[in-house]
């Protein structure tokens, strides 16, 4: 294959690298023409574009490190993220996981529970989803829906909430003895900005399914929550499992901290890799290759 060809084909392929991250970019900078007058009085500044991109991909490029670590070692990692509805937990997540093995780094996201597991040991429902050796599991959101939208909500009594406290330090303790790592991380935001952020899945129509009858509810509640928080943090920030909390009214900002944060907390260090050579085809000289039926193909409605 000769040089020009080869370099063509690599800039388009880094091209296309960056253009993923640039469609999530764009997703995050529309803003319906219904709220475009409250652009202006948004209190923060985002981080400068250019460098937003050069350390979200410098940072990933750290996390495929971990990741080959985590599977050499045969470590296991939890990462909870909790916080407010739309504080920025999912577009954290997204970013973690985007250039990750999904093999390696699951992401679980619970329904609501049902009726069965309503009358399980509260953990149970949790316990099939923590790691194997060389696993990273990250809960978008957690066992802690006890100590939040439960309680808050009324879905949970106080005794239950109680008996929650009570275990859920000696539960943690538990996965840390069996050689889990376990990081949690509460994602902050304002009351400002978490309105902000609401009016904008309410407008845009690609974001409306992001809003439930909870999340409108948590807005009534916002005192109520940050009760919960409180009482949270007090009773459940272990030495064997602090919070960390992360200021989210800039997602940028809070996606680049949380990524450099976790990799600061986990102590990987370079694998060795065999080198790789690309094998050379085989080629069978009597092999013909079939014509196959135009009606197989997807048809091309965007090509040239």
């Amino acid at each position: 294959m000769d040089r020009e060809r080869t370099d063509g084909w690599i800039d388009l392929e880094l091209e296309d690298d960056f253009d993923e991250e640039l469609e999530h970019e764009i997703d995050d900078r529309r803003i319906p023409a219904a709220l475009r007058h409250l652009k202006a009085v948004r209190k923060h500044r985002s981080i400068d574009r250019r460098l937003y991109f050069r350390e979200l991909l410098r940072l990933q490029g750290e996390l495929i490190r971990l990741q080959d670590w985590v599977q050499h070692a045969g470590a296991k990692i939890v990462v909870l993220f909790e916080g407010r509805d739309s504080a920025g937990k999912g577009g954290a997540i997204k970013r973690i996981t985007q250039r990750m093995n999904p093999r390696v780094a699951r992401v679980v996201a619970l329904p609501a529970p049902s009726d069965r597991e309503k009358t399980q040991w509260y953990f149970q429902r949790y316990t099939p989803h923590l790691p194997a050796a060389g696993e990273i599991v990250l809960f978008d959101r957690s066992w802690y829906n006890r100590a939040g939208v439960e309680r808050v909500m009324g879905f949970a009594g106080e005794a239950a909430v109680e008996d929650f406290f009570r275990d859920v330090p000696e539960f943690e303790r538990m996965l840390v003895r069996s050689g889990i790592t376990v990081v949690k991380y509460w994602f902050s935001i304002t009351d400002e900005e978490q309105q902000f952020r609401f009016l904008m899945r309410i407008h845009d129509p690609l974001k409306q399914w992001k809003l439930s009858p909870m999340d409108l509810q948590s807005r009534v509640r916002w005192e109520q929550y940050t009760k919960a928080k409180e009482e949270m943090f007090a009773r459940t920030n272990i030495p064997e499992a602090p919070w960390y909390i992360v200021e989210g009214d800039d997602k940028k900002r809070a996606r680049l901290n949380c990524i450099a944060h976790l990799l600061s907390l986990v102590p990987y260090e370079e694998v060795p890799h065999e080198k790789v050579t690309l094998p050379e085809r085989v080629y069978d000289p009597n092999y013909e290759r079939r014509t196959l039926p135009d009606a197989l193909y997807v048809p091309d409605r965007y090509g040239a």
